[in-house]
């Protein structure tokens, strides 16, 4: 059996490719969109992909389905009730895919989504105890999948979770205690709340640690499961509804053109926006002006996804040779649409001084203070909810950033704001929103409310 699991840390996503070294086939489960990896791993181990596996359609990424399958001419297949715009070969439940000594049996485990679907890995031709399962969302390490994405297309969080319920108990909980769990998915993920970042557990450690496997009922499961949960992204929606459809194919080795001031001008006069991907302190002490700083040292994709509209032009500023990267992790999110890159920013600044900004970022004292003097300010915390159980900076107003954009009407763009987030660096993003969007006066909290409250500064309980 060749057997790898890929781990792409900035969505937090495990991909697979599974293997039978004596016959050569393979098959990919859950690929990211650049699919390079796959391709030099299969080339190199004298493997073909023949087919390429979704558990589900994705909601947190685009999928590297169709790149997979125009490279190597794998047919890409679903679980039970899947419907796509492209042709695929459906799985049935209790369906067994043979690729030599490795078998795959595929179980239907419908809750996180309808079409959920989990793989049963033999290495010795079906014979035996399995020697892993590959649960894509429907059950973590330490946590299962979230049950409510769906709830707006006509599926309730409560009835999904049930799915989800007698998925894990007659589905997975059957397996051997020794069986191998590995998922889709490990921490800082928004498909759960309470993920692990161990890569693989057991089903025998998951049932004795994970708090959603406890022998606590149905009626408790669906409690403790489906509500209280983190925001939904923004870009959610766009990016499952773009996994079911025909999009451009993303090829990784390509590079967004080199743009002069004046093209980016240009291009920002029809509605691009410039998506400047440096540090967060970069950013602060010179940028083009209406730009929005998403650091690409860090969750890059998930954070470019909420702040930037499905769509939308985009032109990327970097540090020097990471435009390329720049490009790809938004193509990650179905950000596809990069029109190029402004080479050369503190060049360029220097030039045309006239188009530059900077971003003001006030230390705990400065903020205290504007707050004492206007009672008018607006303090914007732009945590998850899970993180305002220590408190809140007195009279401010929570919006989390996963889905500022679909909320600014909430604010007053005549008034000063002061944005606040744990230690600095998301409130930076949500700053250069509103500075886009023409909220005049923006700050930021220099070390968020972490800083904030360390300084032993008032603090409030949590308001949304």
């Amino acid at each position: 059996m060749f057997f790898r699991q890929y781990e792409l840390g900035c969505l937090s996503l495990y991909s697979y490719m599974i293997g039978d070294t004596t016959t050569g086939r393979a098959v990919v489960i859950d690929p990211q969109r650049d699919i390079g990896i796959y391709l030099e791993e299969a080339a190199a181990s004298g493997l073909k992909i023949e087919r390429v596996i979704e558990t589900h359609f994705h909601a947190d990424f685009v999928s590297g389905h169709l790149e997979l399958a125009r490279a190597t001419g794998a047919v890409i297949s679903y679980g039970p009730g899947a419907e796509t715009e492209f042709p695929i070969e459906p799985l049935a439940d209790g369906q067994r895919l043979l690729l030599g000594d490795v078998v795959l049996e595929v179980r239907a485990t419908p809750g996180h989504t309808p079409e959920s679907i989990s793989l049963v890995v033999w290495e010795n031709g079906g014979a035996g105890d399995p020697w892993a399962v590959l649960t894509g969302d429907t059950l973590f390490i330490g946590d299962v999948g979230r049950p409510d994405l769906l709830a707006s297309a006509g599926i309730s969080p409560e009835a999904l979770a049930r799915q989800l319920y007698r998925s894990l108990h007659e589905k997975l909980l059957t397996l051997p205690e020794a069986t191998r769990v590995f998922p889709a998915h490990g921490a800082g993920s928004s498909c759960g709340r309470a993920m692990s970042s161990d890569p693989s557990s057991t089903i025998g450690e998951q049932r004795r640690t994970n708090y959603a496997l406890a022998p606590i009922g149905e009626e408790a499961f669906v409690a403790a499961v489906a509500g209280d949960q983190p925001t939904v992204p923004a870009y959610f929606a766009f990016a499952a509804s773009t996994n079911r459809r025909h999009h451009v194919l993303h090829d990784d080795s390509e590079l967004p053109p080199s743009l002069s001031i004046e093209e980016v001008s240009e291009h920002q006069r029809l509605g691009a926006v410039v998506v400047d991907a440096r540090s967060p302190q970069a950013f602060s002490s010179g940028h083009l002006e209406g730009s929005v700083n998403v650091d690409l040292d860090g969750r890059f994709a998930e954070y470019a996804g909420a702040l930037v509209e499905p769509g939308r032009p985009v032109v990327v500023v970097t540090d020097a040779g990471r435009e390329a990267e720049a490009r790809t992790r938004l193509a990650r999110v179905g950000c596809d649409n990069v029109v190029g890159h402004l080479p050369a920013i503190e060049v360029v600044l220097a030039d045309h001084p006239g188009m530059s900004s900077r971003a003001r970022r006030l230390p705990n004292a400065d903020l205290a203070e504007w707050m004492s003097a206007d009672p008018d300010l607006q303090v914007l915390d732009v945590r998850n909810s899970s993180e305002l159980q220590g408190g809140m900076i007195p009279g401010s107003k929570a919006v989390p950033l996963a889905v500022l954009r679909d909320r600014l009407g909430e604010l007053d763009p005549g008034r000063d704001v002061v944005v606040v987030c744990a230690s600095g660096s998301r409130s930076s993003m949500a700053a250069s929103l509103l500075r886009s969007e023409g909220f005049a006066t923006v700050a930021d909290l220099l070390g968020g409310f972490d800083a904030w409250a360390s300084a032993g500064l008032p603090v409030a309980g949590p308001r949304v």
